[in-house]
């Protein structure tokens, strides 16, 4: 399981990087970043008390696990993005997977005395998921700037982290049911995108 948490991102973005043929700009900065945010956490530890089965163990594994470490590079990117910082096309998603190698890579070893699916196999896919899925709802925002298109795809935007939170709390609580629904529900963008991607290839 350490293997997967090890090798499951790189992997995932070599296939992604392979069917768009092109990258998108800042892939220097996202593994300098990433490599010092993950020795920083590594270091720092946990930044909050995980707790038992509550609130405190949704908001750790939004803050410390899943969420928070996808949502970091996508705010950095962007505001990379407006300051002018970065020149070639913008590919969200490329930038967020390149920061989260050196993430896993850590994660494996820190977690890797566990043994934990939930930690191992679980979050790398949920981190995925995000750094796909999100991406792929804001893109529709900045293709097309419509009420219509903006309002439903940022809500799924912001709940895809929220889900993702979510589906390993009820996982960690033992409610397989909630867990693995919200779980397939947070993949489903990632499968949508790397489809079309990989027909648009073809």
């Amino acid at each position: 399981m350490s293997f997967f948490c090890l090798l499951w991102v790189p992997l995932l973005y070599l296939f992604r990087h392979s069917i768009t043929a092109e990258g998108g700009a800042g892939g220097v900065w996202a593994l300098l970043l990433g490599s010092l945010t993950a020795i920083f956490q590594f270091f720092l530890g946990s930044l909050v008390d995980p707790g038992a089965f509550g609130f405190s163990r949704w908001l750790y594994g939004f803050v410390d696990v899943i969420a928070l470490p996808v949502l970091v590079p996508f705010a950095v990117y962007l505001l990379l993005i407006l300051c002018r910082a970065l020149s070639g096309p913008p590919d969200f998603a490329h930038f967020i997977l390149l920061w989260l190698i050196p993430v896993a890579a850590l994660r494996a070893v820190s977690w890797s005395s566990l043994n934990d699916p939930l930690l191992l196999v679980i979050a790398p896919l949920l981190w995925t998921a995000l750094a796909v899925g999100i991406p792929f709802f804001t893109g529709f925002i900045i293709r097309r700037f419509r009420w219509y298109i903006v309002i439903p795809s940022g809500l799924c935007a912001a709940a895809l982290p929220l889900a993702a939170a979510s589906s390993y709390w009820a996982l960690f609580s033992q409610r397989p049911v909630p867990g693995f629904s919200l779980f397939a529900a947070v993949l489903m963008p990632m499968i949508i995108s790397l489809l079309i991607d990989f027909i648009n290839a073809e």
